[in-house]
């Protein structure tokens, strides 16, 4: 399992790993100090967050704070050769749109997750907060005791805490996992 994180526009005030330093809202709902060791351990082996600055780190990765807009041109060659070298089952991608331009993983074993919230019964794009709810996601894929290999496995995986529907790969975009923000 590869999940796919954004950086975080927020970030703390001096130099540590990155899933400390990046503060944003996503961040906060993953919670990272108050997973268990197991978890923790889950993470490292499969979050890599895009960053504008660093390329694809991983979560444990020390850098320090900084202020840039991704350069999607110059990142693209990078953070494509380091992405194409992982041999994951499963790519979880939540990213946000501005970081999906500088790698397109193979479709038929990556799921983006895109959140809504429902008003009335009908399924309503949400933009910000929908970092929470990645987040919240990420989180319990870290908590959960499998791991998922597929994307039906996943679906089953984040369906026991949130109402959610997977829709298949065309064989060019990603499965799609939309998940109701709670």
């Amino acid at each position: 399992m590869l999940i796919l994180l954004p950086p975080s526009e927020k970030k703390a005030a001096e130099p540590g790993a990155a899933i400390s330093v990046y503060i944003g809202v996503l961040y906060n709902a993953l919670s990272w100090s108050t997973l268990t060791k197991a978890a923790q351990v889950r993470g490292q082996k499969s979050i890599v967050i895009i960053s504008a600055k660093y390329g694809a780190i991983k979560a444990l990765t020390v850098i320090e704070p900084y202020k840039e807009k991704i350069d999607t041109a110059a990142m693209r060659a990078p953070i494509t050769r380091d992405l194409d070298a992982y041999a994951a089952d499963l790519i979880i991608d939540c990213r946000s749109s501005t970081y999906q331009g500088v790698w397109t993983p193979p479709a038929n074993k990556c799921v983006e997750i895109k959140v809504f919230t429902k008003v009335d019964g009908v399924k309503k794009v949400i933009t910000h907060m929908s970092k929470k709810t990645r987040g919240e996601v990420v989180r319990h894929l870290l908590l959960n005791k499998s791991v998922p290999t597929t994307p039906q496995e996943l679906f089953e995986i984040v369906s026991q805490n949130f109402e959610c529907e997977l829709f298949e790969t065309n064989g060019k975009a990603p499965w799609v996992l939309e998940v109701i923000a709670k």
